[in-house]
């Protein structure tokens, strides 16, 4: 009788436990059905690039109707099943238990011993073809043509020593050239077009000027910012900069599985997080509201930090919001938060949605026609302005000012103000750096520093440098100015 009871007993625990862990995982679906309405989802799910935004609701809706129904055949039908069956045999569910808990284990181990790439970067023998950068993360394999048969195509993608898209190995892009600089990821690039038919050289043969794609596959905001970086000083006449950014593609500023920039742009090496985790993302990409809003403050602060960089080098900067088809209203409110709220110039660039490629959703030919076409227009228009105010800026008040020993600049070769007034035949190193002897410790120091001071009395008003093409703030400034720090 006493163990008769006992094993009673262990049968009646083992059915109320597994019944609670049952009922609990259908309340748990069955609330997450509830609460998920698409409010939830749009703050918690970034727009898709590959997927349309109502084939992306549709997936919501039927994720959330089949969390419901699990979650009811879970609590109403298997619970009491279950329940049965560890009533029955203890020792059967106990190892059923075991059995999926190793399963997980064994996966996890399993995986570990597989390389897994990050998510903008899964196939190694995609063309054109990749390597490993450890502050980008990832680059092209330089000087190396590709060839990838798209559609009823065979699309050669080369690539010049220096790691840009060029029409041919053999014609590299020259630094020493005035040239515009195109950075983004696989649009920019020119995914399934030829090199003809790609943005940046389109804009080039419009305009008549050089381009260099530095344009990477799989490249978020920040990836990009961190190549122009490295590539923009090796350039002797930037003309322009242009950016792309698409609310569609802000997930993948998001990603920590590679390098990425954290707030203040401190740079940050990859992630590391459970595979299994990693791999669920993929196939549910939620994202946490602190995640989202990192990412917002990141790319602002990126964004600005592209445009600054293009002017301290003396070029003009664009950033161009492209848009395929109408913009719902959760893509809307993304681009206003992210770029409106912060004050961020942009030209938003309309395509139609049918304009894309039909083996993939990259634009086609004519799409990127229309997006070279509006960059053209955009470029002309804002250099057609800056050139000639920077010229009256050069010729009327700086040179006079520098001629007369009112201010100097310590020498920078990269300044672009000294090269315009070089180039103008105004200006030669001998005029604008002082003999060392002459420099006070502090002036000494700015100079090694690369900052920009005038001679004269330290405690003189500081006054901030600013673009040449404000010829009004610049006049100002060096009226109340005096001799003193120019920074």
């Amino acid at each position: 009788m006493p163990s008769v009871h006992h094993g009673r007993r262990k049968s009646f625990w083992a059915r109320v436990i597994v019944e609670t862990a049952v009922a609990s995982i259908g309340i748990a679906l069955l609330s997450c059905a509830l609460i998920a309405n698409q409010r939830f989802l749009d703050r918690h799910f970034v727009p898709s690039f590959f997927l349309p935004r109502h084939w992306y609701v549709v997936l919501q809706t039927s994720g959330r109707l089949a969390m419901a129904v699990l979650g009811m055949w879970l609590a109403l039908v298997a619970r009491r099943r279950t329940g049965r069956f560890a009533a029955r045999t203890p020792a059967g569910a106990l190892r059923i238990v075991i059995a999926v808990v190793l399963a997980i284990g064994a996966s996890e181990l399993v995986l570990n011993r597989v390389h897994l790439r990050p998510a903008e970067w899964l196939s190694a023998d995609d063309e054109p073809r990749r390597q490993l950068d450890p502050r980008l993360g990832w680059t092209w394999v330089p000087e190396r043509t590709g060839h990838k048969s798209i559609g009823d195509r065979i699309i050669d993608y080369s690539i010049d020593p220096a790691g840009y898209r060029v029409s041919r190995i053999d014609e590299p892009v020259d630094p020493e050239r005035p040239t515009i600089l195109f950075t983004g990821e696989s649009v920019m690039f020119g995914e399934g077009l030829t090199y003809e038919e790609s943005i940046p050289a389109q804009v080039g043969a419009m305009m008549g000027v050089q381009t260099a794609n530095l344009a990477v596959h799989g490249y978020g905001n920040d990836q990009a910012y961190l190549r122009l970086q490295t590539e923009l000083p090796h350039f002797r006449r930037p003309v322009a900069v242009v950016s792309l950014f698409m609310t569609a593609l802000f997930g993948r500023n998001l990603d920590q599985d590679r390098p990425h920039l954290g707030p203040g742009l401190v740079w940050l090496p990859a992630e590391q997080h459970s595979r299994l985790s990693s791999l669920a993302k993929l196939v549910v990409p939620y994202r946490a509201e602190t995640t989202v809003e990192r990412g917002v403050t990141v790319t602002q602060q990126v964004l600005r930090a592209t445009s600054e960089l293009a002017r301290a080098h003396g070029a003009t900067p664009l950033l161009v919001v492209l848009q395929f088809g109408h913009e719902a209203q959760p893509e809307q409110m993304l681009r206003r938060r992210i770029l409106d709220n912060a004050s961020i110039p942009y030209v938003l660039v309309e395509i139609d949605s049918s304009w894309r490629l039909p083996w993939d959703r990259h634009p086609n030919a004519r799409a990127a026609r229309a997006i070279a076409t509006a960059i053209e227009s955009e470029l002309r228009g804002r250099l057609t302005i800056a050139g000639p105010i920077k010229k009256m800026f050069l010729v009327l008040i700086a040179k006079p000012l520098l001629e007369s020993g009112f201010f100097s600049y310590p020498y920078v070769a990269t300044d672009p103000l000294l090269n315009g007034l070089r180039s103008e035949g105004a200006l030669g190193r001998s005029n604008v750096c002082p003999p060392a002897g002459t420099r006070s410790p502090r002036v000494a120091a700015s100079v090694q520093s690369g900052r920009y001071y005038c001679h004269g009395k330290l405690d003189a008003r500081r006054v901030r440098r600013t673009n040449v093409q404000n010829l009004r703030q610049v006049h100002r400034s060096l009226r109340h100015a005096g001799p003193g720090v120019v920074g």
